[in-house]
């Protein structure tokens, strides 16, 4: 059985528990990502997505101009938007199984975390995309 250690990104990009949300923006346009890990040094606090920054921000119907959102938002923690409580697979978790998880909770990725709950990847749905690409490159596996 494939497993998720082989697929999954390691040593994610993360963001300390007392960054503000616009250097998560930015951290996530630089390194061209949709999700970080937030942490408290080694410890998991969180997730921070691209969608809970989109959803945190003001409504395009607010008078607010873009230097006070922009103002707002790098006075905001990223603990404020942040989801404090992600879903988390060890890396012997079958990819089936993670993938299963990915689906049915509609999740774009989970983290991935060893026997002490420390960070050690990040499975996002591409990830899982690319396994299933190259396991049905073998037509004896994907026939149905």
């Amino acid at each position: 059985m494939t497993k998720v250690g082989t697929w999954m990104t390691k040593n994610p990009v993360t963001i300390e528990k007392d960054a503000t949300v616009i250097e998560a923006v930015h951290l996530m346009k630089e390194k061209s990502i949709r999700r970080l890990p937030v942490m408290d040094k080694e410890t998991i606090v969180g997730i921070l997505t691209e969608k809970m920054v989109a959803d945190f921000r003001p409504s395009k119907a607010t008078s607010l101009d873009t230097w006070e959102v922009h103002y707002i938002l790098s006075k905001t923690s990223v603990t404020e938007a942040m989801n404090p409580k992600p879903y988390k697979v060890k890396p012997d978790t079958d990819l089936t199984e993670a993938a299963q998880l990915l689906h049915d909770r509609k999740l774009n990725g989970v983290l991935v975390v060893d026997d002490n709950d420390r960070l050690v990847g990040i499975l996002t749905v591409t990830n899982a995309l690319e396994a299933l690409i190259e396991i049905c490159k073998d037509p004896d596996v994907c026939k149905k």
